[in-house]
């Protein structure tokens, strides 16, 4: 069978799995849809937190990043993943012992305010609208490509199977169904990795390979290691030696600092944590996460390796003279189509050449790699098929969490904690299939449409997460003299001075965007360090100025720090 034939049975095969998991657990109370009735064990949990967080940006994007920056991309590895250290030993099981639904629902009820939970469904549905636009897009990136589909009709796709068991199933089918998508991704990602470093390193194992000795056709050793050869390669092109970082020590510092922290303040990861039967469960998922997720992330910096390697050598040849256009590997063309690559011959030699520079004649767009690495290695179809399921599945696992906590926000903190306390528990979850089906309308719209910025706004939505509910959560959990003037003025403040910064940089003057106009010389990317500074600075010095905290409220904090009981998902 054809790429394309194998590609619709296997992405067909993955749909008709999750929309049959979504059938079979559709929710029936909104205990069930917003936290999957409390009783989801700790291992598939982190299964599905796992398949939750590694988006369409781990699964298809990180390896790019990293493959075209080498050393600096590291950021990414160790800020996201350090993440779920944070939440698995400040946050998970407090958050579990207070037995809310949602974020907002825990800061709200915590601070004693409406203002407070207000803000935090501002900051929580903003940063969700931001993640799930790129996942559409992702989706219609891949069926573009591997289904002869344009983008717009991928989108459309991907919106009505995310409509279908986000709205039918809310958390109790999320779940589940994530736990078979991170099964398809997983898979999906390391089967290529570990046939790649077999027939480049002889070693199974991908974490192996990438410090390993390269082997030639006939399986003896060359001499040379997998990252000497990257280094002499980019060194002989332009490029900056791949095992040497660009980035400044505080930067690094800040940007990792900044994805842990946002990685820990997201409300759809959060979320998860909710959903299992005890408070020592959440610890235990926030653990069988990192472990699932560190399968992937400890495989990344291999596959980008080696596909960096493979995708210059297929492109300029052996002797990195350049490869008639004419004699092209096949990968190049089928790419080409999607307008992800293109070749501009500069010199009329005919010949395809990549390299730093006036002396480049190919742009390629660094999201491919994960995709087009199968092709570009010669493996078999139906791995690139495999692929082509895993971004998928990484994609709509995310955009289900997401599309949840838009619809949570809306009907349970809005609606029912807001403007419409007196509707019934049918209602509430009438409302949030309203706001989840609304809210998958604009993501598609967004997915279809997406603003120039959407590549830049990741940045937007970690700083987010970092300088506006990290703090406050924190906070809330740690510090029984918070009070709601400082949690509120700390979110307000941290989110402004964020915001600003990275709008200012990114959107408003793009050419100020080097290190000598940087603040401390932090980039935007970073920024959220120091926002989350301000806002914890901020919030205790306006609550010294301020009234003290209730009586009760200091109560309660104490009961969520020293937990006697799971206490369970309650909406009072």
């Amino acid at each position: 069978m054809d790429v394309q034939t194998l590609t619709y049975l296997i992405v067909g095969l993955s749909f008709a799995l999750y929309i049959g998991i979504a059938i079979w657990s559709r929710a029936g109370s909104t205990k069930e849809f917003y936290v999957a009735g409390g009783g989801v064990p700790p291992v598939m949990n982190g299964m599905a937190t796992a398949a939750d967080w590694m988006s369409a940006a781990s699964f298809i994007s990180l390896a790019g990043i990293v493959s075209f920056v080498g050393y600096d991309g590291s950021v990414y590895l160790m800020g996201w993943t350090g993440g779920y250290v944070l939440l698995a030993l400040c946050m998970a099981p407090y958050l579990r012992k207070f037995g809310k639904f949602t974020v907002p629902d825990f800061i709200g009820e915590r601070y004693y305010s409406q203002a407070a939970r207000t803000v935090a469904v501002v900051c929580a549905i903003f940063i969700c609208f931001t993640y799930i636009a790129g996942q559409m897009r992702g989706v219609g990136v891949v069926f573009s490509r591997f289904l002869e589909v344009d983008v717009d009709t991928g989108v459309y796709i991907g919106m009505a199977v995310v409509f279908f068991y986000a709205v039918l199933g809310g958390m109790k089918g999320i779940t589940y169904t994530q736990v078979a998508q991170y099964c398809v991704l997983i898979f999906a990602f390391m089967v290529p990795a570990i046939f790649i470093s077999v027939m480049m390193t002889g070693h199974i194992l991908p974490q192996v390979g990438f410090g390993a000795e390269l082997i030639d056709a006939a399986g003896n050793g060359t001499g040379v290691y997998l990252l000497d050869k990257l280094d002499g390669l980019s060194a002989e092109l332009g490029f900056s030696q791949y095992t040497e970082g660009s980035k400044s020590m505080i930067d690094v510092f800040a940007i990792t600092a900044a994805l842990m922290v946002g990685t820990a303040g997201l409300p759809h990861v959060i979320v998860r944590f909710f959903t299992v039967p005890k408070v020592k469960d959440a610890r235990s998922s926030a653990g069988w996460a990192l472990v699932f997720i560190a399968i992937m992330y400890t495989t990344v910096p291999a596959l980008a390796a080696f596909s960096r390697v493979n995708m210059i050598e297929t492109i300029n040849g052996p002797e990195s003279t350049g490869v008639a256009y004419e004699t092209a590997p096949q990968w190049i063309k089928n790419w080409e189509k999607t307008g992800l690559i293109t070749w501009d011959d500069k010199n009329g030699d005919g010949k395809m050449y990549y390299a730093k520079g006036d002396a480049n004649e190919m742009k390629i767009d660094r999201d491919i790699m994960v995709l087009a690495t199968p092709e570009i290695a010669n493996l078999p179809a139906w791995v690139i098929a495999l692929v082509a399921a895993g971004g998928l599945a990484a994609a709509l696992s995310t955009s289900a969490g997401l599309l949840l906590v838009i619809s949570t926000s809306v009907s349970h903190d809005l609606m029912k904690k807001g403007f419409a306390p007196n509707i019934s528990d049918k209602q509430e979850l009438l409302y949030a299939r309203i706001a989840a089906a609304v809210g998958i309308v604009i993501a598609g719209y967004f997915g279809i449409n997406p603003p120039g910025f959407v590549a830049a706004v990741v940045a937007f939505a970690f700083g987010l997460a970092a300088s506006s509910l990290f703090p406050a959560i924190v906070m809330g959990i740690f510090s029984k003299k918070m009070n709601k003037e400082g949690a509120i003025a700390g979110m307000v403040l941290g989110l402004a001075f964020t915001a600003g910064y990275i709008i200012y940089f990114k959107f408003v003057n793009p050419a100020a965007n080097v290190p000598a106009n940087w603040l401390f010389g932090i980039s935007p990317e970073g920024i959220g360090m120091i926002g989350m500074i301000v806002n914890f600075v901020t919030a205790v010095v306006v609550a010294k100025l301020t009234a003290a905290v209730p009586t009760h409220v200091e109560e309660m904090v104490e009961a969520i720090r020293f937990p006697k009981g799971a206490g369970g998902a309650s909406d009072h």
